[in-house]
């Protein structure tokens, strides 16, 4: 019962400016992404609270010609029942879904998907999830198969589908030489049930309000 996060967050999605103006003019409209190496599996993603990163992957992204335009949207989040890979618990299950997989793999004599470099990455932080994409995927799939099962046999299920993964992630290369902190950190969301997205908006600069001129009678 402590996977569920009800609290009301922030996330920021770096993407084309003509997919920031759809999502805005258009909220139902919700892009799912279903990458063979999407970090978290398969859905929405966000950078928790972090429009600075968000909107660099996108300008990142109109420089090697993959979208026309960088910019970001925001979104009001809930996680609702979440993987979340900063929870010990979650972790752990992810372990066991893990050897479940790997066994029903060499039974069928295929190899594990493995993590790879991305060609553009100069710092090698293996960009490339397609064994973490693979193993979440599988753990959402037996979960949904498991499920399915109790409510044949029994006519309900205590299990609840994760509606969220969340995790952090270094890359990028250190902040300054020698640390330990990279350039690039940050945690991120993947949002699996469109309706924890409870509405998109423009972000906006910070600005005071402008000082009102005081009237003499």
């Amino acid at each position: 019962m402590y996977n569920v996060r009800p609290n009301l967050l922030l996330g920021f999605h770096g993407c084309d400016l003509e997919v920031a103006e759809k999502l805005i003019n258009s909220p139902n409209r919700i892009l799912k992404s279903e990458k063979p190496f999407d970090w978290l599996g398969h859905g929405m993603y966000f950078w928790e609270n972090n429009i600075t990163r968000a909107f660099q992957w996108a300008k990142d992204k109109e420089k090697r010609g993959e979208i026309n335009k960088a910019a970001v949207v925001g979104a009001v989040l809930t996680l609702d029942n979440c993987l979340d890979l900063l929870d010990s618990g979650s972790i752990g299950l992810l372990e066991t879904y893990f050897e479940l997989f790997k066994f029903e793999l060499e039974l069928a004599g295929k190899k594990l998907p493995e993590n790879l470099d991305a060609s553009h990455d100069q710092f090698k932080d293996k960009l490339k999830r397609e064994l973490d994409c693979a193993v979440i995927e599988y753990l959402h799939k037996k979960m949904d198969q498991e499920i399915s099962l109790n409510i044949e046999e029994l006519g309900y299920s205590e299990i609840r589908p994760f509606d969220s993964v969340r995790g952090f992630f270094t890359e990028g290369g250190p902040a300054f030489p020698g640390s330990a902190i990279q350039q690039k950190n940050h945690t991120q969301i993947c949002i699996r049930n469109a309706n924890c997205i409870k509405g998109f908006f423009k972000p906006r600069s910070e600005k005071t309000f402008p000082q009102q001129k005081s009237h003499q009678s």
